[in-house]
């Protein structure tokens, strides 16, 4: 049995859309995609970047260069409630232990998803364009707006 790729190994290292595409009528019927080496029965207690990983899997191949503008993360405003994480389709959001971390740029589309559902005010995480650096977003940022007195 071939060993698989660890997430630690290779992230990141393929770039979608560089490799030889087929139409949707020569792909074989029947056609399996296994994303992991080996028994599977405990991957979902097994970190993400500790999982064995086949060739071909998503986790190990790169988006980045699909992505125009992208969310930056504030961790002095973060409250750590995890709707960016739950609500990610790309699963992005790096979290452990209830504790926002980061962002997986490798695999963030910048569709902006976590920002729409951050509640603080101002947002722990805005969108940016891509060319901007990180630091320089982060000392932008907005101050908390007060609320109008009725």
């Amino acid at each position: 049995m071939s060993r698989g790729v660890l997430g630690t190994d290779k992230r990141g290292i393929l770039e979608l859309g560089a490799e030889k595409k087929v139409g949707w009528d020569e792909v074989p019927q029947g056609v399996v995609l296994h994303s992991f080496e080996g028994e599977i029965g405990n991957t979902a207690h097994i970190r993400p970047e500790e999982r064995e990983y086949s060739q071909f899997n998503s986790y190990i191949a790169s988006v980045a260069s699909w992505r125009v503008i992208k969310p930056v993360y504030n961790r002095d405003i973060c409250i750590d409630c995890q709707n960016c994480w739950v609500w990610c389709p790309d699963t992005s959001i790096i979290s452990r232990d209830k504790q926002m971390l980061g962002i997986d740029y490798d695999h963030c589309k910048g569709c902006g998803v976590c920002v729409e559902v951050c509640p603080t005010n101002p947002k722990s995480l805005l969108m940016f364009t891509e060319a901007t650096e990180n630091d320089d977003a982060l000392a932008g940022w907005p101050e908390k707006k007060k609320k109008a007195k009725k």
